[in-house]
């Protein structure tokens, strides 16, 4: 056996897990409730065993796919920021961050008893989140096209308000619009207070 056929199955299994976790975090986001392990694995086209063979338990995918969603948000604060204007980064970001809130929707119950017994700490998740957001505010700031006087918390605040009256899937078309007011209110120069 070449060194090259004895990596293939290694290679193989890392495209099993991505397809699965890509498939898992779709199935988590359309779903209104948890899907089943099985769903999942008939809707990525393989078998229950392979399913498990890389996630044992359901815990362990909704763990997956909770710190692979949170990795797609946190460093693409910076990927964005190098592509986009600060503000139009900003946009962006909100909807990586809808997309974020809608997959927990089909895992929220393993989810919260996983932050209860403290197998996923929530802290950490939120000053990761804030930590992207402040680094799209601080570019958006020395750019000049994004308020000074807002924190990384009132946008949080904001996004968590708007994805709560106008959740996704279904409501695509109202987040959108009320994403698209909040940033022409974070745009520099709108509604600043303290002027002269």
């Amino acid at each position: 056996m070449t060194e090259t056929e004895a990596r293939a199955p290694r290679a193989d299994a890392a495209r099993n897990r991505d397809q699965l976790l890509a498939v898992a975090t779709r199935v988590f986001g359309a779903a209104d409730g948890e899907p089943s392990m099985r769903a999942i694995a008939r809707e990525a086209g393989v078998g229950i065993a392979t399913l498990y063979r890389h996630f044992p338990t359901r815990e362990s995918l909704v763990d997956a796919v909770y710190r692979d969603q949170v990795g797609r948000l946190t460093t693409g604060a910076h990927d964005l920021l190098r592509r986009l204007p600060p503000a139009a980064a900003m946009r962006r970001w909100m909807d990586l961050f809808g997309d974020w809130v809608a997959t927990k929707n089909g895992m929220l119950d393993t989810l919260l008893a996983m932050i209860e017994s403290g197998e996923i700490a929530h802290a950490r998740t939120r000053a990761e989140l804030l930590a992207a957001i402040t680094t799209i505010l601080d570019a958006g700031g020395a750019a000049g096209d994004l308020r000074s006087d807002i924190t990384a918390e009132d946008i949080a605040a904001a996004l968590l308000g708007i994805f709560t009256v106008a959740p996704r899937p279904g409501q695509e078309a109202k987040a959108g619009r009320l994403l698209n007011l909040l940033m022409d209110g974070l745009r520099a120069g709108a509604g600043q207070v303290g002027g002269a």
